[in-house]
């Protein structure tokens, strides 16, 4: 299997429909720039795992590492995706232990995620790669 860390705009547009699909507010003009701001700016990485014929994403996980005054320093998957044609192929699981090595890699000892409640075939991947469901996690909207 092989998993790509995003380094170039082209890597980003080959990602793009797996991307739209999961994020849909993403916008067609900016998506591009917006990625690669967050990884030149903000620790951020996109690895994916090209489909079959190598012409697009089958999936792909977005992450960053972050320091908390709580935890030192984690790694948070902001996204975890596989296009509904490659699901079952160990995709999902391939990407959250290459974040796994990534974290280890560097010394950090936590990775956390946020998951909606109804997504219950990923929370028995999490929870069979080791997550625990440590706590819930409080949004509040200041958009009128």
């Amino acid at each position: 299997m092989n998993l790509i860390e995003v380094t170039t705009r082209e890597q980003v547009a080959f990602c793009r429909e797996a991307l739209f699909a999961f994020r849909p507010l993403l916008q067609e003009a900016t998506y591009i720039d917006l990625i690669m701001n967050m990884i030149a700016d903000e620790r951020f990485k996109l690895v994916y795992i090209p489909n079959d014929d190598n012409t697009k994403a089958a999936a792909f996980t977005g992450y960053r590492t972050m320091h908390f005054l709580r935890t030192s320093w984690l790694i948070y998957i902001d996204d975890l995706y596989t296009d509904p044609a490659y699901r079952g192929r160990g995709y999902a699981g391939a990407l959250l232990d290459y974040v796994d090595r990534d974290a280890a890699k560097n010394g950090i000892k936590t990775v956390h995620l946020d998951s909606g409640y109804m997504l219950h075939d990923a929370h028995r991947l999490y929870l069979n790669k080791g997550y625990v469901l440590a706590c819930n996690h409080f949004a509040k909207s200041l958009a009128s």
